[in-house]
């Protein structure tokens, strides 16, 4: 961890009180992968981590305090999704393999986080602002980095110019949120991961580069 943790009444948390901070955090996160995020109670958390409730009043003020945090730092996380896409080419043979690591990428990163991004998800549904700006962040970093990719593929006439950038991209972005949320959903329809992964990658590459990859 770095920079000053701080308690709900400001005071700088020492060593100790770090530890504890993030042990309950971790516990959180644990019980978020078993229990409904409405179900999870301080005392539940406080007893996992082997403390009390009055303890962790001293770093959170709720439940949805400390989820927020785990969120937040699942977030500055997900802005390396973006690295999928730094300096990658998108042409002949290799436009395939990136297009293969962007599905990869992002599948994984979902899996990883599939708890606390169920709950994300659920409070941006519910028009809470504070999760909503959570999940833009995580779809931008992806979003941001394939408009620039669909841009400069246009600039040099491999893409058509009736193709809207920023639309592209969005639909790409969304299309690959969707499908990764609902991974368990596919194989109650008899879909493999071995075979999702590079179906998802086709349509992504059709959609970047407007083209059957070269495989």
């Amino acid at each position: 961890m770095t920079g000053q943790v701080r308690t709900v009444d400001g005071r700088v948390a020492g060593r100790r009180g770090q530890a504890t901070r993030q042990k309950l955090l971790e516990c959180l996160g644990e019980m978020l992968s078993s229990s409904p995020y409405r179900d999870v109670k301080v005392i539940d958390v406080a007893r996992k981590a082997g403390t009390s409730p009055a303890t962790f009043y001293q770093y959170f003020p709720d439940v949805e305090g400390a989820v927020l945090e785990i969120a937040e730092q699942m977030a500055t996380e997900g802005a390396g999704l973006t690295q999928l896409l730094e300096g990658r080419s998108w042409v002949g043979k290799a436009g395939w393999q990136t297009s293969q690591e962007l599905v990869d990428g992002f599948l994984e990163f979902w899996r990883k986080n599939d708890a606390i991004l169920r709950v994300v998800d659920l409070g941006a549904a519910e028009g809470d602002k504070r999760f909503y700006k959570i999940r833009m962040k995580i779809l931008n970093s992806v979003n941001n980095s394939l408009t620039d990719t669909v841009k400069e593929l246009q600039a040099k006439g491999k893409v058509d110019k009736d193709v809207s950038p920023a639309a592209m991209a969005g639909s790409l972005v969304a299309m690959l949120a969707a499908v990764a949320s609902h991974q368990k959903g596919f194989q109650t329809w008899g879909v493999k991961q071995a075979e999702l992964k590079p179906n998802l990658a086709l349509l992504v590459h059709l959609g970047v580069t407007g083209k059957k990859p070269t495989k």
